[in-house]
């Protein structure tokens, strides 16, 4: 049954509606019961998550806010002490002169307990300071860290991206835990000094006082449910606005959106979605404002009962006019402190729900994680040797990608790897990569499966210009670095890389040469062609220095003479003993390739020379022969004006 309100936007620019059933996920019933008593079973762990948190960010502040936090109950409790004393020398018998003097020791105690709060409140000020900004980087270097370990069908799969949105929040509700934590146990220590000395003023108090705040208890807890099953129910709507606010202000699509007028057709779709979004949120305001007003009229209820109780336990001579004082006193203490608790270690049990999200990945990302370690790859491979592989992409129901797909691919050669689009070549060097394992089949080096292999050990051989390599927001030097980070960044690698790219006279031109910031939307960045952007991708692939390099449409962006000065450099790599994979759709390119594999809506279709298959007559020559023909084919001429 498709969700209420669902804009067209949804359904026109996203194929449906953008919503998540919040039942997806095993744990969902668990920790959206949000009763007082699931709050309090909670409490401890909640307390002991926040403490651990604190301890890994900074130990020593973290013992800091303990500290002044508990000291501030204690300072309460005893205030709360000392105001009984002076209530009950006041109403003592005698005069004014004796009683006032008998009331100092207990002034001075309050007044030397004020003095002292009021510095732990500024010592827990400022660890606190210091303490949330590093729970917050440590939650998040937690997260992108298992986020960037796990493997790339992980970040592809629908399920997982769910959790990675919402475990973003985590480390944000990580740095509020120590906020609402303190508070918590500041107000438990008041609470428990309130509490008993009501329960010595009269056991009848204490029952009321809790009564008072359960109406807010209540309130605090539904609100928070509602919120956080809104929350994971929205996350993907909320993700697609901002796609649409964000594509209006991107250069890459500036271009389009002002000469095709597409401007006014995001707006109004954004308009749209925020409408949608800005409902829903109207609704849990107006289930907060009933709810509210429900409790409200509950506290009032209880206060006036407890009240009326408090005046009756006077009148009927069963209290002392100063222990009345004193009870209404230990009252509002205690009410406020109650209060104060429950909304706390609400807020405190809804953050958690988030972080919980947090620890959740922490247990999906280390299940789905590139494995660490593994057999050892032969040192000097003679063949790759594709054995009967198929692949199918995750979630896709269609025909395999690679459909038992047997080949070889001999090192120090160059192989290409030819066919139409959609044929499977891209899905085989991804695999050759390492960046997926087959579904059945196997891929030798030599006599060792990769599937077995150490995977990094893999990818350290592997060096790859994808046809569509990321265009790194940094310096051309570090562009060109970024091939292999791990190595030291020096001069003399870069510049030779460079050279193996022909990009000497492209970095030359740069304002600021190497360190020139390719990024226009930073205040002196420079932007590249796409020409341009593709040297600088096979120099990243050249600092890489991998044994077996991949290039896909290493051409696609250049011109004839720049193309050709390409194909001179990968032979060159070749001729050193590197091997080159090459994905190309220009055959005449692969001319000089020593085998050739041609693929066909995920089968393998032809092997051979460039030469062998022409004479064979399959489907690379027929390929072949169609792009020879727009070269040779003579030009329509245009018709005549009339």
């Amino acid at each position: 049954m498709e969700p209420v309100g669902v804009s067209e936007s949804e359904r026109l620019l996203f194929g449906g509606p953008l919503r998540y059933d919040t039942g997806w996920n095993q744990h969902a019933e668990a920790f959206l019961e949000l009763g007082f008593r699931a709050m309090v079973t909670r409490l401890p762990s909640l307390l002991a998550s926040s403490l651990r948190l604190a301890r890994q960010a900074d130990a020593r502040a973290a013992r800091t806010v303990l500290a002044a936090e508990v000291g501030r109950g204690v300072a309460q409790a005893v205030s709360l002490l000392a105001v009984n004393s002076v209530l009950g020398g006041l109403t003592a018998t005698g005069p004014i002169e004796e009683r006032l003097r008998g009331t100092v020791p207990a002034l001075v105690t309050v007044a030397a307990v004020m003095m002292v709060a009021a510095l732990l409140r500024a010592a827990s000020t400022y660890a606190t300071g210091r303490l949330e900004p590093k729970v917050e980087r440590v939650a998040t270097e937690q997260y992108l860290e298992r986020a960037a370990a796990v493997e790339l069908a992980a970040i592809e799969d629908h399920a997982f991206h769910k959790l990675l949105d919402t475990a973003q929040y985590g480390a944000a509700s990580a740095r509020r835990m120590i906020q609402y934590g303190t508070r918590v146990v500041n107000a438990m220590i008041s609470l428990i000094a309130a509490a008993g000395v009501l329960t010595v003023l009269h056991p009848a108090l204490l029952p009321l006082l809790v009564t008072m705040t359960l109406p807010s208890a209540w309130s605090a807890l539904t609100l928070a449910r509602r919120r956080y099953e809104s929350f994971h129910a929205w996350v993907q709507h909320e993700r697609a606005g901002r796609l649409l606010a964000s594509l209006l202000i991107e250069p890459a699509a500036a271009p389009e959106i002002r000469v095709h007028g597409v401007g006014p057709f995001l707006l109004r779709h954004f308009r749209a979605m925020s409408e949608t979004a800005e409902a829903e949120q109207a609704r849990l305001a107006r289930l907060a404002a009933r709810t509210g007003l429900v409790a409200a009229a509950w506290t009032g209820l209880a206060t006036a009962a407890t009240y009326a109780t408090l005046g009756g336990l006077l009148l009927g001579g069963a209290m002392a006019l100063s222990v009345a004082g004193t009870a209404v006193i230990a009252i509002r203490t205690g009410s406020q402190s109650l209060g104060t608790l429950v909304v706390e270690v609400n807020a405190l049990h809804e953050e958690a729900l988030f972080v919980g999200d947090l620890e959740r990945l922490h247990v999906e990302a280390a299940g789905r994680a590139i494995p660490a370690g593994g057999a050892a790859l032969p040192d000097d491979p003679k063949e790759i040797r594709f054995e009967n592989v198929t692949f199918r992409y995750p979630g896709e129901s269609t025909r395999p990608a690679l459909d038992d797909v047997t080949l070889t691919l001999p090192l120090g050669r160059i192989v290409a790897l030819v066919g139409e689009n959609g044929s499977g070549k891209t899905t085989l060097v991804k695999l050759l990569a390492g960046l997926y394992t087959p579904d059945r089949g196997r891929i030798m080096w030599d006599g060792v499966d990769a599937a077995t292999a150490d995977r990094r050990a893999l990818a350290e051989r592997i060096a790859m210009v994808a046809q569509d390599f990321k265009r790194w927001p940094f310096t051309a030097r570090v562009n060109v670095a970024v091939g292999r980070s791990s190595a030291p960044l020096g001069d003399e690698r870069v510049a030779e890389a460079v050279a193996e790219a022909g990009a000497e006279d492209l970095v030359a031109d740069l304002p600021r040469g190497l360190d020139t910031l390719l990024a226009r939307s930073f205040s002196g960045g420079h932007e590249l062609s796409g020409g341009q952007w593709q040297r600088i991708g096979i120099a990243r692939a050249a600092y890489r220095r991998g044994r077996i390099l991949i290039v896909d449409e290493p051409t696609a962006a250049l011109d004839a003479r720049a193309e050709l000065e390409v194909f001179d450099k990968i032979r060159a790599l070749a001729g050193s003993g590197q091997t080159v994979v090459l994905i190309t759709h220009r055959l005449a390119s692969v001319r000089h390739a020593d085998l050739v594999h041609v693929l066909d809506q995920g089968r393998l279709v032809e092997s051979g020379t460039p030469d062998e298959l022409l004479a064979t007559g399959g489907l690379y020559a027929e390929l072949y022969s169609l792009q020879a023909e727009q070269f040779t084919k003579a030009p329509v001429p245009a018709p005549k004006a009339g």
